[in-house]
Order: C-alpha cells, then structure tokens, then sequence
C-alpha cells in the first residue's frame, strides 16, 4: 500500500500491459484484505482513492484472472466488505421455489 498514483500505474502498464489512463477502475489491495485502493482516469487527469475497513476485510475475488469485470452491484458490495460474490449465486437446482 505504499505505492502512489505513479507506482501504480507503472504497475498497471508492465503486468497487464495495459494503460492506466483507458478508462478503466484498476482496484490493489493489502496482504490483510483491509484496504484498498483504486486508479482511474476520469479524461483529464488520475485519481487516487484509498478505503479501510477498520473491522473485517475486504472479499477479493477467488479467480486467478488478473483482470476482472464487475457490475456496478458488485462493485458496490466489495467495497462495503460483503461477500458480493454469494449475492449474485444462483440458488441450486433443486430447491423449488
């Protein structure tokens, strides 16, 4: 968590080859899952932001993806520190509604 806004994005270009500056929401976290932090560029300039949870941590996903897509919902649920992944489950099948 001791990288700023150049250490990122110099991270973001070497590992996923890709620019920090397309766009995109590119989130790090700490080895505690307890904070987080995001890069974006929002068309003239990059933001840093930074949350901690001060009980609890962070559910990261459990792909091996570097890259991964979020809905909004989602995103929204990860940065509240609620497992977001068991809220988009689908029930099994054979429970009958």
């Amino acid at each position: 968590m001791r990288l700023g806004i150049n250490g990122l994005s110099l991270k973001i270009q070497q590992a996923l080859q890709c620019s920090p500056c397309d766009g995109t929401a590119y989130a790090f976290r700490n080895r505690n899952s307890n904070r987080i932090k995001l890069l974006i560029w929002d068309g003239t300039g990059v933001w840093l932001c930074q949350r901690r949870l001060h009980r609890g941590h962070f559910i990261w996903p459990s792909s091996d993806a570097t890259i991964l897509t979020l809905t909004i919902a989602q995103w929204n649920w990860l940065t509240t520190g609620i497992d977001w992944q068991r809220l988009d489950a689908k029930p099994p099948a054979h429970w009958q509604a």
